[in-house]
């Protein structure tokens, strides 16, 4: 089994963040635990600081720099969370943070990154685009790339979050976890598989252009096409030159499921209307699987609910059920 990411790396990754970051609840679901016959918990990560897990690894990765990095500010591509927490890990430190992002990222996330004092850079239609950006800043203005999964600080402090469920609920049969470049993916399963390798961990990500299912379906990483989704911070690829991600997902995780746009927005709705807690597409996968009998619990069974930062219009649609929605980016 593939572990690039060991158990004690993550460890230290603990003691790195410890007191900035949150360590979030792991709350029972009732109306989940009925439907699914065991008991469901929600780890409520959507309460972190910035909105989503992405500060744990941010947070982790600026700790590990050097003096002299430091000095030379950090350089990030986006989907909006990983660069709102790199955003906000460097204005603690008082460093100079750059994050380029496509145009499909929506505006609030971009407006949340600007309040934090980060300099953006809009560049194409795809994570690939802003991504050669990326690679242009660093050449040219010697800045530190500091990527939202492929990295081994960004995996460790992502993997924190594995640790403290297992903490919360040391009984867990699986873990449902939002999988999109891996970072969060192959963190949480190395953490949760070194502390109960029994524990079933599954991905999950939307059908509409999942990049590390179709490279994990191909047995190497390969490109897809960034589409439009409601969970938008799942999209853009792993990378051709994936260094960790790939072959830790590929050896941690049991299973991969994808979910429909109605899916995605079924998990969105019923978190807001059953839990009471305002989610994201990405952050509400794990309820829609469940929802959808695409995922059946065979125990104790954990849902992170990874993310907040979604359009609050784009909220109010979902909930009322706007079919235009899902028909829109279907």
């Amino acid at each position: 089994m593939t572990r690039a990411i060991a158990l004690a790396d993550i460890r230290t990754a603990r003691e790195r963040i410890a007191g900035k970051v949150e360590r979030t609840p792991a709350v029972k679901s009732q109306s989940l635990s009925d439907r699914a016959g065991h008991p469901v918990h929600l780890k409520l990560e959507h309460h972190q600081t910035t909105g989503a897990f992405k500060l744990r690894g941010a947070s982790n990765a600026i700790g590990a720099l050097s003096p002299q990095e430091r000095s030379r500010g950090v350089v990030a591509a986006s989907t909006g969370n990983h660069g709102r927490a790199l955003a906000h890990a460097a204005k603690l430190e008082g460093m100079r943070a750059v994050i380029c992002m496509s145009r499909l990222v929506p505006e609030n996330k971009l407006d949340a990154i600007r309040r934090l004092g980060a300099d953006i850079r809009i560049a194409g239609n795809s994570q690939d685009d802003a991504q050669q950006e990326v690679d242009r800043l660093v050449a040219e203005g010697g800045l530190v790339m500091l990527p939202p999964f492929d990295h081994p600080d960004i995996i460790a402090g992502q993997g924190t979050l594995g640790l403290e469920i297992m903490e919360q609920v040391p009984d867990a049969a699986s873990l449902l976890v939002p999988l999109s470049g891996g970072g969060l993916a192959a963190g949480v399963a190395a953490a949760v598989k070194g502390v109960s390798p029994s524990t079933k961990v599954i991905g999950i990500s939307m059908a509409r252009g999942a990049a590390m299912k179709a490279s994990l379906d191909a047995g190497r990483p390969v490109q897809v096409e960034e589409l439009p989704t409601l969970a938008d911070s799942l999209g853009g690829g792993i990378g051709l030159d994936n260094r960790l991600t790939f072959a830790m997902c590929r050896g941690l995780l049991d299973d991969v499921i994808l979910l429909s746009e109605d899916e995605i927005a079924a998990g969105i709705r019923h978190a807001y209307e059953q839990e009471r807690e305002i989610v994201e597409g990405a952050g509400a996968v794990g309820i829609g699987a469940l929802l959808s009998g695409k995922v059946k619990a065979n125990g104790p069974t954990v849902l992170i609910l990874s993310g907040r930062n979604i359009d609050m219009s784009l909220h109010r649609r979902i909930v009322c059920g706007d079919p235009a929605l899902t028909e829109r980016v279907a």
